[in-house]
């Protein structure tokens, strides 16, 4: 870099201890010894990959110079099994409280940060290039930023006067509104008068004295419409980017991190936070000449100062600016030797706004390493074998004719030529003269080197190309050593799916924090196509647990299928509303919400038929039970008719009643008799009989009656003579002691 600065710049900031551009610039020197060893490895990589620079076959006339893609190959294939598994969910974000408190918060930021990645930052790009970069370079750094982009426009706003608030009522008024302003703001926001508004505004502008507003007319003012106003997430270019030498591979212990970058003068003013630019040397500064900036731009591209493109470095760290001995996060950015923003970190999250993921982790380093660093050997070997096989087929005289001097004249050449008969010297027979040249048959043992060579690449990558390549022979030819080789890569591939799902989720991270800050007062959302809602800025803080939703196709195939062995299981007798739930885990996994949600929500209407069928089954099983209890209770009730007569044969009681019913009889035909001798019609001549007699005899015999029945009662108490009602179950009945 060089000092191009032709004035003296003014001081940026009113920090006690601002740094200078040359301090910030002894921490870039410190990085760039480190930063120069990975660039070289990058180019390496990026040579191999490519077949380019220094891994490109030197050209060497009448031989081959083709070099087979092996990295490049492998590549293509580890590329959409990384990507798919974020791209393949409607939601790469599963947001999760860590309080049930930041419930409802964590479903408004779930939604919203899937709706901003599917929307605002072009999901399949940013995926597509994080993971090719990943794969390519062994590293991927992203910066993680905000756009706020507004314009100017004209709005009719109301015009108050203010006067003092006197009445009582009017006082509670403004009370009740200023106490709700202070403990629920949305709510203020959404139901309080524009008039009560503007008076409380100015009464806390103008020493707290109560108002009252009232509107006397309107005025078209100037306010600002915001236009954009959304997160941003830039991959930057591992060669442009110098990170702290001292973290020891862990990024959140990095004290700065410095970026170079091309803009022009027209960009700068745009954006509106840098100053000094009428000191910074447009002309000069430009890509091609800055030694530490990586460029592909053409050194004459733009020759006007406006579009012109220089190099800035955007320097993000810590620094004590209060002279207090605390670090503060900072952002500053120069060109030449020009400072052009000096400002205290705007990220909510203090911490800088810079994201690496590894895809093969390298002890004690930020960075990574690629499936290049174990290829290049096989690549190389790959490469000398093809091209020594190419210049022997290539160099072969394939298809061409030879004949002996003498075999033929030049009439019987033609003749041979053009396919006729033809004459030959027979000194000399055409199958000794005549030679047609082939290709040389290649060597199998070169050919089974390159397929050897091709397992070990896929062995140390664990990538299984499209047709031969890594198979379960190594543990054995049955189906277990195949689903051993199979695991083996699902593995290795779940590993480096885990490091890319981490470096998402501290993304998102960063965005909710700058979310809850840089967020518009209200945000409308698109759940679904028919779907709106709107978030708030003040719904959205709280303390959230990130998770990445990440699944491979074998994983999602492997779970569908032991969800279909389960549904098999359990047969068709299982709980409807248990099948739904199964079968929509499954759809959810084949990747068809429409169908999952409709499972869901499926409510079976029952058949009319099967119903009635039903209600008559249960009608006849009451009608069983009811006569099984009918008949069980008549045979209960024989049993105890059966019972109470053999217990009163048993005791005498039967015989007691037999004699008493007789005597009741004899008595009653005893009094007949009497009251037909009474009321009879006599002749003259008979005589009637002695009726007093009579009667005093029944009195004679009922009280004889009544003595034997007295001692019955001694002996055999009220069971002797009392009648015994039909189907009587009482136990003391059926005890003639009792």
């Amino acid at each position: 870099m060089q000092d191009n600065s032709q004035l003296q710049p003014k001081k940026l900031t009113s920090w006690k201890n601002e740094p200078t551009i040359e301090v910030l610039k002894r921490d870039f020197e410190a990085s760039k010894q480190t930063h120069i060893v990975q660039a070289n490895k990058v180019i390496r990589w990026n040579d191999i990959r490519n077949v380019t620079g220094k891994s490109k076959p030197v050209k060497i006339k009448g031989r081959s110079s083709i070099q087979p893609k092996l990295v490049r190959r492998q590549a293509e294939w580890r590329y959409p099994a990384l990507s798919e598994p974020f791209l393949n969910s409607e939601k790469i974000f599963q947001v999760n409280p860590r309080t049930f408190e930041d419930l409802d918060a964590a479903k408004q930021n779930e939604i919203l940060l899937n709706y901003q990645f599917d929307v605002k930052l072009n999901k399949v790009k940013f995926i597509d290039d994080y993971v090719r970069t990943v794969v390519d370079e062994g590293s991927c750094i992203v910066q993680v930023g905000w756009e706020r982009l507004t314009t100017k426009e004209k709005q009719v706003v109301p015009v108050y006067s203010y006067y003092p608030a006197e009445d009582e009522e009017a006082l509670a008024i403004l009370n009740q509104a200023l106490e709700l302003k202070q403990k629920n703001p949305r709510e203020y926001n959404e139901n309080i008068d524009e008039a009560i508004k503007a008076s409380i505004d100015y009464s806390q502008q103008n020493g707290g004295e109560p108002v009252l507003a009232h509107q006397v007319g309107e005025q078209e003012v100037l306010v600002d419409k915001v236009i954009e106003n959304k997160p941003t997430v830039e991959i930057l270019n591992t060669l442009n980017v110098y990170v702290d030498p001292t973290c020891n591979g862990d990024l959140d212990k990095a004290l700065f991190i410095i970026k170079s970058f091309e803009t022009n003068q027209a960009e700068c003013k745009k954006a509106g936070i840098y100053k000094n630019l009428d000191k910074v040397n447009w002309a000069g500064n430009n890509p091609n000449s800055d030694g530490d900036h990586y460029t592909s731009a053409d050194e004459n591209f733009n020759e006007d100062l406006i579009r012109k493109k220089v190099v800035a470095y955007e320097y993000w760290g810590f620094y004590d600016i209060n002279g207090t001995g605390s670090l503060t996060p900072i952002v500053a950015t120069w060109i030449g030797s020009v400072m052009i923003r000096m400002e205290e970190n705007p990220f909510p999250d203090g911490k800088l706004p810079f994201v690496i993921v590894q895809y093969l982790p390298v002890r004690n380093s930020v960075y990574g390493e690629p499936d290049c660093e174990l290829l290049e050997e096989n690549q190389q070997i790959m490469g000398a074998i093809t091209r020594g096989l190419v210049d022997i087929l290539g160099r072969s005289a394939n298809a061409q004719q030879g004949f002996a001097k003498g075999m033929l004249d030049p009439l019987n050449k033609r003749r041979f030529e053009n396919g006729e008969d033809y004459e030959f010297n027979p000194n000399l027979s055409p199958q000794t003269g005549y030679i047609e040249h082939t290709f040389n048959e290649l060597p199998q043992s070169v050919l089974a080197y390159v397929q050897m060579l091709n397992a070990d690449a896929e062995a140390l990558t664990g990538v299984k190309s499209f047709s031969g390549g890594m198979s379960g022979d190594a543990y054995g030819q049955v189906a277990a050593g195949i689903q051993g080789a199979i695991d083996a890569a699902t593995k290795r591939e779940t590993a480096i799916l885990r490091r890319l799902a981490y470096g998402v989720s501290e993304i998102g991270n960063k965005i909710i924090a700058m979310n809850a800050v840089f967020l518009s007062e209200e945000e409308v959302i698109r759940v679904t196509n028919k779907q709106f809602i709107t978030i708030k800025r003040e719904d959205i803080k709280g303390n959230f647990d990130l998770k990445v939703d990440i699944n491979t196709a074998e994983v999602d195939q492997a779970k569908a299928q032991d969800l279909g062995f389960m549904l098999q299981t359990l047969g068709p007798n299982m709980d409807p509303m248990i099948t739904m739930k199964i079968l929509a885990e499954i759809a959810d996994l084949k990747r068809m919400p429409t169908l999952a949600e409709e499972l869901r929500n499926y409510q079976p209407q029952p058949d009319p038929i099967e119903e009635a069928k039903r209600q008559l089954e249960v009608e006849e099983e009451k009608a069983k039970i009811n006569f099984i209890t009918q008949r069980a209770n008549k045979l209960i009730a024989d049993t105890n008719k059966v019972n109470v007569e053999t217990n009163q044969i048993a005791s005498g009681a039967q015989q007691s009643f037999e004699l008493a019913k007789q005597a009741a009889q004899a008595r009653a035909n005893q009094n007949l008799e009497i009251t037909k001798a009474l009321v009879k019609n006599r002749k003259p001549d008979e005589i009637q009989g002695d009726i007093d007699a009579g009667i005093g005899y029944n009195v004679m015999t009922d009280n004889d009656s009544a003595r034997k029945e007295f001692n019955n009662r001694l002996q055999y108490g009220d069971q002797a003579t009392r009648p015994v009602k039909p189907f009587e179950t009482n136990e003391k009945l059926m005890d003639p002691m009792a």
